[in-house]
């Protein structure tokens, strides 16, 4: 077989990386654990880039050392944004039934401090059928290495049935 015969084989959308499921094959409880992260000064440094947030508690650590914290608290979209699915393999299990992401919630509980490490967890909380596609609704967490529970809240995804 020649290069070329190889090259026009090929198909890039049998490229996954885990087996998909369809609607009737999720189940409430499945989990899709994201990847554990420490969060350090460039994590910081690049989220006030991208968000423009200028608060000093956010990237002056002196500051946040006379308001009695041990380093700089991260913005509470910094934490949530440690749950995005595709982090983890939630959407390549959903595969071609994923339509797209219809909102989120959450409630932040305790601050995440510059250095600490951080263990997202996405859980399928609920499952609603419709006529002809399903949200996928995911509970979502973030844990600190002293497993205090610095976030909770919700993700719901649309997605087709079948």
């Amino acid at each position: 077989m020649s290069n070329t015969d190889t090259e026009n084989s090929y198909d890039p959308f049998q490229h996954k990386l885990v087996p998909t499921k369809t609607f009737d094959e999720l189940k409430v409880g499945d989990r899709f654990p994201i990847p554990s992260r420490t969060l350090g000064d460039a994590n910081f440094a690049a989220f006030q880039l991208a968000s423009g947030d200028n608060h000093p508690i956010h990237y002056d650590d002196e500051y946040c050392r006379k308001l009695g914290y041990s380093g700089l608290l991260a913005h509470g979209f910094q934490v949530l944004i440690q749950t995005a699915p595709g982090a983890g393999l939630f959407p390549h299990v959903l595969g071609d039934i994923m339509i797209g992401f219809i909102d989120q919630s959450s409630r932040f509980l305790k601050p995440l401090v510059s250095g600490d490490t951080v263990y997202p967890m996405l859980e399928i909380s609920e499952l609603k059928r419709q006529k002809s596609t399903g949200i996928v609704t995911l509970k979502s967490t973030v844990h600190n290495q002293r497993n205090e529970l610095l976030m909770e809240g919700e993700q719901r995804f649309l997605v087709r049935l079948g």
